[in-house]
């Protein structure tokens, strides 16, 4: 059976969790975890992607991110490509670190990040990297030492973790500890690992109860949370689908896409696609790259290449772009 595609968009939270090939250990020293943690945080700070929680294992990680402009996959791609190639020259090796896709479970906010944030967090110790709380409040290889203040992590998002648990930092911080230690006696909660009716519901049981109270209930293992959260994910990622298949079947490409910017702004379909820093081709452009990249799906590598940019700098653009569109009201499909 063929692997039904990620779901993704502007703000979804995804508990991603990647894992060497064969189960082989990715990390070999610290100066790998510093390299990871390194590509890590340049990555997330260009591509404006929150980070709520992580931890490096020796053959696997874990991730809690909110997508930003960016798709989840170009951030994924980025790291997980970069780190290796580094990784191999290091280390002289040649092939696949990694396995051919990572995992990624879309998971409804509340009630699942705190409870994502502390399960990810206590990975260490109950692998035994650590030999109890004290030592993971300090240990360098997950978030839970930033939470507590050891570690200064800029591109990890502490401030909205620590607003979960009290509005005042130093209670927020007592709290969320207090929260972490409680979680330990519950053990490796499978239900937090992957999605699915049953992981999200808990086990087999609550499912049989609903079924039998007559309640239409449904799940998606690419989503972690109730029927209701599900539904709306799965309408939502279909409409985007059928959006994109109808742009396709249109001849809406990136062609038709310079000349709809073009005609928008009242300029000319070279003038569009100019280089240099004129506001009007500036602003041109970005308009360009995000509906280049959210509308029609093209990706940020593609759109690098045709418009002579790096990655990170088409990145801006499509943040700028979102920005002017949202503020001067533009639409890709002009009204009737």
């Amino acid at each position: 059976m063929p692997r039904k595609a990620r779901i993704d968009a502007p703000g979804a939270v995804h508990h991603v969790i990647v894992r060497g090939i064969e189960r082989r250990k990715i990390f070999l020293d610290d100066q790998d975890r510093g390299n990871w943690i390194a590509r890590l945080g340049k990555i997330l700070i260009e591509n404006r992607t929150p980070c709520f929680a992580w931890a490096l294992m020796s053959n696997h990680v874990h991730l809690l991110l909110r997508t930003g402009l960016v798709p989840l996959s170009t951030v994924m791609r980025r790291l997980l490509t970069g780190y290796a190639v580094s990784f191999n020259r290091r280390h002289k090796r040649h092939g696949q670190l990694f396995q051919n896709r990572y995992k990624s479970i879309l998971c409804q906010e509340d009630p699942y990040l705190r409870e994502l944030v502390g399960y990810i967090h206590l990975n260490p110790l109950r692998a035994g990297l650590v030999k109890d709380i004290a030592g993971l409040d300090r240990y360098p290889f997950s978030g839970h030492s930033a939470l507590m203040g050891h570690q200064d992590r800029p591109w990890q998002d502490t401030v909205y973790v620590l607003r979960l648990f009290s509005e005042r930092k130093s209670t927020a911080r007592r709290r969320y500890r207090e929260f972490v230690e409680k979680e330990i006696s519950k053990g490796q909660r499978p239900e937090l690992v992957g999605g699915g009716l049953i992981r999200s519901l808990g086990g087999w049981q609550p499912v049989k109860l609903l079924r039998k109270s007559g309640q239409r209930i449904k799940g998606d293992e690419r989503i972690l949370g109730d029927s209701s959260f599900v539904g709306e994910v799965l309408t939502a990622s279909q409409d985007e689908l059928e959006r994109k298949a109808e742009y396709r079947q249109k001849g809406y490409d990136f062609n038709w896409l310079v000349d709809r910017v073009a005609r928008l702004l009242e300029m000319k379909m070279d003038e569009v696609l100019t280089a240099g820093r004129y506001p009007q081709t500036v602003k041109a452009r970005s308009i360009l790259l995000y509906w280049a990249h959210r509308e029609l799906g093209i990706s940020t590598v593609e759109l690098a290449r045709r418009v002579n940019l790096s990655q990170p700098s088409v990145s801006q653009s499509i943040r700028r772009g979102e920005k002017l569109i949202s503020e001067n009201g533009y639409e890709l499909l002009p009204k009737p």
